[in-house]
């Protein structure tokens, strides 16, 4: 009985890691005692941020939204080491933080709590563990406090810093990275130019080859440059469009109604706010959840406005995809503009705020919002995954923003004038591509319809964080999927972008030979030469690494985080898996499927998969047994004419 009981916990262990490791990590919020406490107040008895009544009317909003960001507090579990003072003598002990935010957190005492709640002039000692708190905080802490309140209950007692965690970064820590980031850039931006400078030498030797790396490094070097121009329009209080979110929604039961709630906890004017979520015949609980919630908003919320008609859920009555999805959400509203979300992407309090702003310009069609990974410190690929997105983000479609030339309007948050929409809507959701039609690259092909006419921009201070994928097969899929929907709308928007601003064109002109020949330049550097002129490439490999590491100087310079480090592995990661899908993607732009989910083309494709493959074992086994019956009647025939021979001989 003890061994089968050994056995059971040992299984169950064993069962309790694997969810754990199957388990995105993510920022714990501590939950607010209000669904939506960011929302403003339309009978105006509340402030539009803090229920106590801290702030005053005349503060502008963008202090308001900082000054609050400061208060979030985040659940964690780390030891903290304390030096205080009760009755003029010095007092040691340990405690436990349990919930942290930028200026304060709720520490329950290890030590005797009574010689612990009294205590005055606290001295604090810790570190905040990767993940606990936005990144950028992950150091260790010398910080000075008081216990403003306490919590019997919990043994627990409140403490307020003296001065906030920000303020003490940038003291201790911010600075002396942006000294050390930057000039660490330089040199690696120094060291390229230096490089491209023996490309110029050696011109004439290899005059494809070097024209390549001349453009491959200006290409890089600009849109690093321009990124660090990059400025976002600021937020003007009295600019507030009616905005309808539309959210498109399959088989996405985990994370949907943390993705409403967070679309409908704005700090925007209640009556122009709307967020629809259309289901495309998800055949998980996604429904149920989506109606859940609107009961639950309605019971916390139904007395301060109309619940049912700022939250709203549509049910397709077939499967047809993401762009009809979003177009039956754009079609059901009257909003100045529309903005779409992905299903698992979770919008900042101010994100809406922010991404109007730009639509003040007439001229503007669309813009995109920043996009951050939400489960970074799940592992080492979404650690990679998240250098990329910021890089790609805040440098690369921040460069093209400058110029009010985005290529792509992100899926996870982009906004849009709703009359655009409805204009391209019909050749939007029936595109096809030399005979297929489109499936995917929904993001793309709407930009390209918009850019072709109209100015697509980017607002770096509209922020969303989004779930991307921690398993290397799903990643890579999603990878394919990307770059097929890259080729296509990138040819298709080259037939218009040399009319706008010079750089921007010759930039995505650029942008566009580049990835498609980077294949060949590498097996031309680090196959052919090798192994024709007996050369070793170390100038190749020298320029990969300057490369690399200008993407991490660059994270650790904007985002002062940990995972910087990541931005080399990613580089490295690039150039000997993700390269070579490229040449794959020239000749399957045509496929449909997403890889990444069940959509109904890949339920067909995986049933169609599975026919050919039970084909070919029906087609092995009837060989097989051809064979066999084959065997079966030499061996027979043998045995015939062994007797015949017998009876004969006698």
């Amino acid at each position: 009985m003890t061994e089968a009981k050994t056995e059971v916990t040992t299984e169950i262990k064993v069962e309790n890691k694997k969810k754990e490791k199957d388990q995105d990590v993510l920022l714990k919020e501590k939950g607010d005692r209000r669904l939506l406490p960011h929302v403003p107040d339309p009978t105006g008895q509340r402030t539009i941020l803090d229920r106590r009544g801290k702030y005053t009317d005349d503060e502008d909003l963008t202090t308001l939204l900082r000054e609050h960001q400061l208060g979030v507090r985040y659940v964690s579990d780390f030891p903290v080491k304390v030096k205080a003072e009760k009755k003029g003598k010095p007092v040691i002990f340990t405690g436990t933080c349990r919930d942290i935010s930028d200026t304060g957190m709720l520490l329950v005492a290890n030590d005797d709590f009574d010689d612990v709640k009294d205590c005055k002039n606290v001295h604090l000692k810790f570190k905040v563990p990767a993940g606990s708190m936005p990144e950028g905080h992950e150091m260790k802490f010398k910080i000075t406090g008081q216990i403003v309140r306490s919590v019997d209950s919990q043994k627990a007692v409140g403490i307020e810093f003296s001065q906030s965690l920000p303020s003490y970064l940038d003291r201790h820590k911010d600075r002396y990275l942006l000294v050390s980031a930057s000039l660490a850039l330089a040199f690696v931006a120094f060291c390229v130019v230096l490089m491209r400078a023996e490309s110029v030498i050696y011109f004439k030797y290899n005059a494809l080859l070097y024209s390549y790396s001349l453009i491959a490094a200006a290409f890089l070097l600009t849109r690093y440059l321009f990124g660090a121009l990059y400025q976002p329009v600021p937020v003007n209080p009295d600019f507030t469009p009616s905005v309808t979110i539309v959210i498109p929604c399959f088989n996405e039961e985990k994370w949907i109604q943390k993705t409403i709630l967070s679309c409908l906890d704005q700090a925007y004017p209640v009556d122009k706010l709307k967020v629809y979520v259309v289901d495309d015949c998800s055949t998980d609980r996604s429904v149920e959840k989506i109606n859940e919630l609107i009961d639950k908003l309605v019971k916390s919320e139904g007395q301060r406005y109309d619940v049912k008609d700022r939250v709203k859920c549509f049910v397709q009555e077939k499967n047809a995809g993401k762009r009809a999805a979003l177009v039956r959400g754009v079609e059901n509203t009257d909003t100045d503009l529309v903005m779409f979300v992905d299903s698992d992407s979770f919008l900042e309090p101010d994100a809406v705020r922010n991404l109007v702003q730009p639509f003040q310009d007439p001229k503007m069609g669309g813009c995109a919002g920043r996009c951050d990974v939400a489960n970074t410190y799940t592992n080492a690929l979404t650690e990679m995954q998240s250098v990329r997105y910021y890089i790609a983000f805040r440098i690369m479609k921040a460069a093209e923003g400058v110029f009010d030339a985005v290529t792509c309007l992100s899926g996870p948050l982009s906004c849009y004038r709703r009359e655009l929409v409805m204009k391209y809507k019909d050749r939007w959701v029936h595109q096809r591509f030399l005979g297929h039609k489109a499936t995917f690259g929904d993001d793309r092909a709407m930009t390209n319809f918009i850019l072709r006419h109209h100015r697509c921009t980017y607002q770096d201070t509209a922020v969303c964080s989004t779930i991307v994928p921690k398993k290397h097969r799903v990643f890579l899929k999603q990878q394919m999927r990307w770059k097929r929907s890259w080729l296509r709308e990138s040819l298709m928007a080259g037939c218009f972008m040399w009319r706008k601003e010079p750089y921007a064109a010759i930039n995505f002109y650029i942008g566009l030979i580049v990835p498609i020949m980077a294949p060949v330049v590498v097996v031309y550097n680090l196959m052919y030469v090798p192994l024709t002129q007996h050369i070793f490439p170390k100038a190749f490999l020298v320029g990969l690494l300057l490369m690399s590491l200008m993407m991490s100087f660059a994270q650790l310079l904007l985002r002062k985080s940990t995972t910087w480090t990541f931005g080399f592995l990613f580089c490295m990661y690039y150039e000997l898996i993700l390269l070579w899908q490229m040449p794959i993607a020239w000749v399957t732009f045509w496929k449909s499927t997403w890889g990444t989910r069940q959509t109904p083309t890949d339920v067909k494709a995986a049933q169609k998969k599975a026919a050919k493959k039970k084909e070919r074992e029906e087609k092995k086994e009837a060989r097989k047994e051809a064979k066999r019956q084959v065997k079966r009647k030499e061996g027979g025939d043998g045995d015939d004419r062994g007797k015949a021979g017998t009876g004969t001989d006698a």
